[in-house]
């Protein structure tokens, strides 16, 4: 053996050697996950379907793996700040991102501007999707229609005189609302707001005749008569809500949820991946965090892997068309 050959055999066992040892210190780190606090960032204001879901999974991770759970909101340019944040902590999976449809409606919106995102979508790993509700209109009492059919011929007999009040430009409810109108090729006017707890407020003034939002935002409105449901973004009835009609009952081929998913930032070495998910799951299990969800009016909807791969991926798409539809506002 010459000495060159000698020199290039001793470096390929130094390098074995090396991942030998690496792959042992990630197993010995995965065997011991977690060694510290596993932070839960919401990235909007307290309150809102996010936090709904944050709170008990704080509580349950806790227990089952006897370290901290903190719930830590950082609101922000419509949830793109805490997403960023948790994109670019280290990949040890040690911080938990919540949240919706605003963490690729954010991108969409920067594309569309020429904007560079504080973040890719590329740096985030998917965790599991917790639920998924369908979008529910409603519109104010005083509004004289009955059905979704009604409310068409109405705005087509007053185009952009309707106003329709949503949580702000390209989120979560006035993507749908855009959606719907497309289809229905019909013009409304956008009253943007802040949140979508202030977007039903300005239908319950009077301010607007037409919002959007979860089951669990508009269903006490609606049961109490303060707002009237047409038509809903799913494809089968909510089970709370089984006498709205979906619009793909009524002619409307259109789709759109407010889900609630779980990520982390990517690069979390598998055994330790495999681990958090296995938290997760025992979590979403648990009897106690289905029954705050189901309190308050959201339905469980546990999926993760291929299965929330899929869903995320089609409600993307879906979700992308809209917002290159809307354009620059």
């Amino acid at each position: 053996m010459t000495c060159n050959m000698k020199i290039n055999y001793l470096h390929s066992v130094m390098r074995a050697v090396v991942a030998c040892a690496a792959f042992g210190l990630a197993n010995v780190h995965a065997q011991d996950f977690p060694t510290k606090a596993i932070t839960i960032t919401v990235p909007n204001p307290p309150g809102g379907m996010n936090q709904i879901h944050a709170q008990p999974l704080s509580a349950i991770l806790e227990k089952l793996s006897g370290q901290p759970a903190p719930v830590v909101n950082r609101p922000g340019a419509v949830a793109a700040a805490g997403t960023a944040f948790v994109a670019n902590q280290p990949p040890d999976g040690h911080h938990i991102l919540v949240s919706t449809p605003n963490i690729y409606l954010a991108i969409e919106k920067d594309k569309l501007y020429g904007v560079k995102s504080p973040y890719a979508l590329e740096q985030i790993e998917q965790l599991a999707l917790l639920s998924a509700d369908p979008l529910i209109m409603t519109i104010h009492p005083a509004l004289p229609v009955k059905s979704t059919k009604d409310l068409i011929a109405l705005a087509k007999a007053k185009p952009n005189e309707l106003v329709y009040s949503t949580s702000g430009p390209f989120g979560i409810t006035h993507t749908p609302l855009e959606m719907f109108a497309t289809a229905a090729k019909v013009k409304f006017r956008h009253l943007p707001t802040t949140g979508g707890g202030p977007a039903i407020t300005q239908a319950l003034g009077g301010h607007s005749q037409i919002t959007c939002g979860g089951p669990a935002a508009v269903y006490t409105y609606v049961q109490s008569g303060k707002l009237r449901a047409l038509g809903s973004w799913g494809v089968k009835p909510y089970p709370a809500m089984p006498d709205v009609p979906t619009f793909k009952s009524q002619g409307l081929d259109i789709e759109a949820y407010l889900w609630v998913g779980l990520f982390t930032a990517k690069g979390v070495p598998p055994a330790t991946l495999t681990k958090l998910r296995d938290l997760i799951r025992r979590a979403a299990a648990d009897a106690s965090f289905k029954q705050a969800l189901e309190r308050a009016q959201v339905v469980p909807d546990y999926r993760e892997g291929a299965e929330f791969t899929k869903f995320f991926e089609a409600d993307y798409k879906r979700m992308a068309v809209v917002v290159k539809g809307i354009g620059k506002i």
